[in-house]
């Protein structure tokens, strides 16, 4: 069928409510617009749906969910884990409570329990829910930090991690398998609770989810004694981090946490910020504004699902307040905790730090230093989630801490996603061990970059949307693979990783060997002197992406090699 086809398919079924119908008749004669939603099926990919609100088969709607859920549905019943049941979370975007309530009642109408939660809760706590209450697999609705016309549905497996291989491939094909709406099976709310199916879950998994987070404080006598003297800013950017982050801080016994009163409460229009996202410098007016008129020594943002942590901390010699990247929030937290654990002989001998292979090269050098072994991934916590789950079963290592570059770690393995608030948590114990020793934690940052050197990375996306969009992106990932770059500029390449291919080719000899990870459409460019960059299409938006790395001898030689390292491999590509 023609997307015009399935476009008069909707509108003619009885199985489609008349809001949608509504929706799609202002729509009439906008064949682009039709086109859009229509020419294909929103793609269930390795970690679920991420997709525009509204009505059509490209497009996030109580349709293209229930569909989901009825793939996942079977999957689970394939694999007898009905009577286990899945636990449901959701955030403060729009139709978020919809969808996870379609969701509930499609798993229930195939005779799955459901554990729902009463009301939003960040993304980290569905993941040490669906553990605490034995379930088989989760759903968390979400679609992160994207703009507000987002909305997104993340599939989590029993280990408490999102789907990896080669669970994420087969219940795929049990989505794809659902090609007829009137396949899709639903119930009502009344007819799910009476047959013992749906299940509410709230307060009693917070106090759990709180405990464990407070287990991972290695000294609560560095915040007891410092803890009214550090002031900190924190905004949840009208999401789901705001209950969660205040409760474990005032239970830790910091007194002086003054929330952005414009961001505090959930709102899916995010109508203080264009972007709610905590690598956004936008996102932080509010908070820095608070900051400066309170003298604040940190302010922190969570985004709407409270997986990402953004930070600033204050320099005292200029009085500003300095932006920190994801990957140097994680090296602060990092290294305390391999400090602190060593020194009090916590630190265990078979100890493993987890990266992805977008993360900064100075974790590789923490791991040198403290002896522990040192882990890397493909982008995307759930492969380090997926670690644990190893570590358990292997017996070989003891996972220690575990970054990504975009503003994700965890501390602890009460989760197995990335982890915002307790990664808040983490992180304001350093600045009360910075504060009893005289320092901030750019200070702290500023020592890590002395020792191990000036590590600086970035990132640059472009956005190409629509089926020609799709088709730039491919043309550019097949054009470095057919014409392998030899330097970006002044760096040469040493070595470059084709992670789709599995093979990694020497530039020097034309020797060819394995990567060892997962097949992914990612390119990967080891080049001298200690750089790196990286291409890869993102899996959730209409985005090609480019990671940088590179090591300086200090603060602006590392921002010269890395503006020079851009400027190459941007020109590369044609940009």
């Amino acid at each position: 069928m023609s997307y015009m086809d399935v476009y008069k398919s909707w509108l003619d079924s009885a199985y489609i409510d008349d809001a949608t119908k509504e929706e799609l008749r202002r729509i009439q004669g906008n064949e682009k617009e039709i086109e859009d939603r229509f020419y294909k099926d929103l793609e269930f990919g390795t970690g679920g749906l991420r997709g525009v609100i509204g009505a059509g088969t490209n497009r996030l709607n109580i349709y293209t969910v229930r569909k989901a859920t009825q793939g996942l549905a079977n999957f689970i019943m394939s694999e007898n884990g009905q009577n286990k049941g899945v636990a449901i979370a959701f955030d403060s975007r729009h139709m978020s409570p919809e969808f996870s309530k379609e969701a509930a009642l499609c798993l229930n109408a195939n005779g799955i329990k459901t554990y729902r939660f009463e009301t939003l809760r960040p993304t980290p706590e569905l993941s040490f829910a669906l553990r605490e209450l034995g379930c088989i697999a989760g759903i968390v609705i979400t679609a992160s930090h994207n703009p507000p016309e987002y909305n997104g549905y993340k599939v989590y497996w029993e280990d408490g991690a999102q789907i990896t291989a080669p669970k994420d491939k087969q219940i795929i094909t049990e989505v794809n398998k659902v090609t007829d709406l009137s396949q899709v099976k639903t119930m009502t709310e009344a007819e799910a609770v009476a047959k013992g199916l749906y299940h509410i879950i709230g307060q009693e998994i917070d106090d759990r989810y709180i405990e464990a987070l407070k287990t991972q404080i290695i000294h609560p006598e560095y915040i007891e004694k410092a803890a009214d003297e550090i002031k900190i800013v924190y905004t949840p950017l009208h999401g789901t981090g705001n209950l969660p982050v205040r409760r474990v801080l005032k239970e830790l016994g910091f007194k002086h946490v003054h929330v952005v009163p414009e961001q505090e409460l959930p709102d899916g229009d995010f109508p203080t910020v264009g972007y709610p996202n905590p690598e956004d410098p936008k996102a932080f007016t509010l908070a820095l504004n608070l900051a400066k008129q309170i003298d604040a020594d940190i302010v922190l943002a969570t985004d709407p699902d409270a997986d990402r942590l953004g930070v600033y901390a204050k320099d005292t010699a200029t009085g500003e307040y300095v932006s920190f990247t994801g990957n140097m929030s994680g090296m602060v937290i990092a290294h305390y905790i391999l400090s602190q654990r060593k020194e009090n002989h916590t630190l265990p001998k078979n100890g493993a730090l987890v990266k992805t292979i977008v993360t900064t090269n100075m974790a590789d050098a923490l791991a040198k230093d403290f002896d522990v072994k040192l882990i890397e991934v493909l982008t995307g916590f759930k492969y380090i989630g997926e670690q644990i789950k190893f570590f358990e079963q292997q017996h070989n290592y003891e996972y220690v801490f575990g970054l990504e570059e975009s503003y994700g770690c965890l501390v602890g393995t009460h989760a197995r996603d990335k982890d915002a608030v307790v990664a808040v948590m983490a992180l304001c114990e350093v600045a009360a061990y910075c504060k009893l020793n005289n320092k901030t934690l750019w200070n702290q940052m500023v020592e890590l970059y002395e020792k191990y050197g000036y590590y600086k990375e970035d990132l640059k996306s472009i956005t190409l949307k629509g089926i020609d969009g799709v088709k730039k992106i491919q043309a550019i990932m097949d054009g470095l693979r057919k014409n392998p770059v030899k330097a970006f500029g002044e760096f040469k390449v040493l070595k470059m990783r084709d992670y789709k291919t599995n093979e990694v080719l020497d530039m020097a000899d034309g020797e060819i060997s394995k990567t060892g990870l997962p097949t992914s459409n990612v390119l990967y460019y080891e080049l001298e002197p200690d750089a790196w960059c990286c291409a890869r299409p993102s899996g959730t938006e209409p985005k090609i992406k480019f990671y940088m790395g590179v090591k300086g001898e200090s603060v602006k030689d590392a921002d010269d090699k890395l503006k020079h390292l851009t400027e190459a491999l941007l020109l590369q590509i044609g940009e």
